[in-house]
């Protein structure tokens, strides 16, 4: 059965952000100074308005797919309401502009802070990063938890805008020692049995470079470490090989510190910027800053 419907209540809507963001319903109504009971009736109200279940209800809650487009509304809708004040001059005097931003380790540790530091002083922004794998920042932006993100996803999320901003490109390298001791016959052979490092456990960027020279996956003895700079550093001391950013590398590979396992084999990951799309200042702004940071950083 279809549902009709007229308006989304702007209480209701702002009460069950409140429930995500705090986690529970208690949490919420002392956000909010109402009492959970007036919680629990206003998220009731907004699902049977919406014909869904828009809560998981667990500890913490969860948004459901349906709950992820109110919450993104939401959230965009607080966004202009602030844009809204500080051209109408109602915001409180130096009150920042908080923007939240999806970003990958990689990036991070390379390129991206140098993009923040293009916007303007005088724009009065705080960022809020979330650090994620460039293959889930999209995530993030679905379920409404941050304005914007560099994500490997050309597939626009709902709501969003998305642009190119380039590849980053990848070489596999291990030490000097690594090599000598682990991969002295055919490269492929040697890789589907040396020690590997992985970012996490969702990062298959190694195992499809070693698919991309033989049949099969990276070695057995896998060592996780979840930062770039410490994958770097572990790779730099021999614990394992990787794909390691061309801009960490250089410097390593002409001081003799990292040596190139195949310069002829490079990886790209294509990265892109997604945006609510909304006319807010503070996207505009930000935006800019990362699309020109990236055009220098990033191969095009």
């Amino acid at each position: 059965m279809k549902t009709e419907l007229t308006e989304l209540p702007l209480d209701q809507v702002r009460t069950l952000l409140a429930v995500v963001d705090e986690g529970t319903f208690d949490a919420a109504a002392a956000a909010l100074h109402v009492t959970p009971p007036a919680v629990s009736q206003r998220v009731k109200a907004l699902e049977q308005r919406t014909g869904r279940v828009l809560l998981v209800r667990t500890k913490p809650v969860r948004p459901t797919e349906s709950g992820e487009v109110v919450v993104r509304f939401a959230r965009q809708l607080a966004r202009l309401e602030l844009d809204a004040r500080a051209e109408l001059g109602m915001s409180a005097a130096g009150e920042p502009t908080r923007v939240s931003i999806a970003v990958n380790a990689d990036s991070l540790a390379t390129w991206f802070l140098g993009a923040l530091t293009r916007v303007p002083a005088e724009a009065r922004m705080c960022f809020e990063l979330r650090r994620e794998d460039e293959s889930r920042t999209a995530s993030l932006l679905r379920e409404g938890a941050v304005m914007a993100a560099v994500t490997s996803s050309s597939d626009a999320v709902a709501g969003c805008s998305v642009r190119a901003l380039g590849r980053m490109r990848y070489v596999a390298a291990a030490s000097p020692g690594f090599v000598e001791r682990y991969l002295g016959g055919p490269l492929g052979d040697g890789l589907g049995r040396a020690p590997v490092m992985s970012f996490d456990r969702s990062d298959d960027l190694q195992d499809r470079f070693v698919r991309g020279l033989r049949r099969g996956s990276a070695g057995a003895v896998r060592h996780y470490v979840p930062t770039s700079e410490g994958f770097l550093s572990c790779v730099v001391a021999g614990l394992g090989w990787g794909l390691i950013p061309e801009a960490q590398a250089g410097p390593l590979l002409r001081e003799g510190r990292l040596a190139s396992l195949a310069p002829d084999r490079p990886v790209d990951v294509p990265l892109y910027w997604q945006q609510w799309k909304l006319d807010s200042p503070a996207l505009v702004v930000v935006t800019e800053a990362v699309v020109g940071a990236a055009g220098e950083a990033l191969r095009l």
